[in-house]
């Protein structure tokens, strides 16, 4: 009984951040880069490294990135409310099929086919992790210590990072599977879904970020 609200937010901040990461449409994305060579073996090291480097990012974001807005004088209720922004536009793309425009523009497209290794820039960063996340993980973390003390709210958010990393992993490793099975239509439709979930959320931050900058 006494973890039941651990358990419950833990898995509420994992299935936030594994929405808003979107590895379905990431993994879409990634077998569009590599073209007519991805197979298993080719991608395997490829989500390895896009994970590593979500996870490092996330736990920077995480333990660093708070202070760093409140060293230029930016309160977590005006993150709360720019967060809302940026994950409602990212909503919007998805709910209408258009998931790829929120993360990446054409050019870094281009400019992705071109290079050798694609695992870091542009997968991991910006299409997986990009400003929606950082600013998800910066709210969520400042939510679980209004209920949690300093170190459990740390500890909870830190494994929700990792949690959906390793989801991520599973994702992109069996892209090829998953884009043969669901087909364009079946990655559209659970985008549209995801595209709700991530609404949202975004709507509950807007909210709670203007209501907290009102009083």
């Amino acid at each position: 009984m006494l973890l039941t609200p651990y358990i419950s937010l833990l898995m509420h901040d994992t299935i936030a951040l594994i929405t808003i990461l979107n590895p379905l449409a990431a993994a879409s994305i990634m077998i569009s880069l590599i073209g007519s060579e991805a197979t298993s073996l080719t991608v395997r090291p490829i989500a390895f490294k896009t994970t590593l480097a979500i996870i490092i990012a996330g736990l920077v974001t995480l333990y660093s990135g708070e202070y760093i807005f409140k060293f230029f004088g930016i309160n977590v209720m005006s993150i709360k409310v720019i967060g809302g922004i940026l994950l409602m536009m990212i909503a919007i793309n998805m709910a209408s099929g258009n998931s790829s425009k929120s993360r990446h523009t054409p050019k870094e497209h281009e400019e992705a086919e071109e290079s050798e290794d694609i695992s870091i820039v542009p997968l991991g960063i910006p299409i997986l992790f990009g400003p929606g996340v950082i600013a998800t993980i910066i709210v969520l973390n400042n939510t679980a210590m209004k209920t949690l003390s300093l170190l459990d709210s740390y500890i909870i958010v830190s494994l929700s990072i990792l949690l959906s990393s390793i989801t991520t992993y599973f994702i992109l490793v069996n892209a090829t599977y998953i884009n043969r099975i669901l087909g364009v239509t079946g990655m559209k439709i659970l985008t549209r879904i995801m595209g709700l979930v991530v609404g949202a959320i975004a709507a509950q931050f807007m909210v709670s970020g203007i209501k907290g900058l009102w009083g």
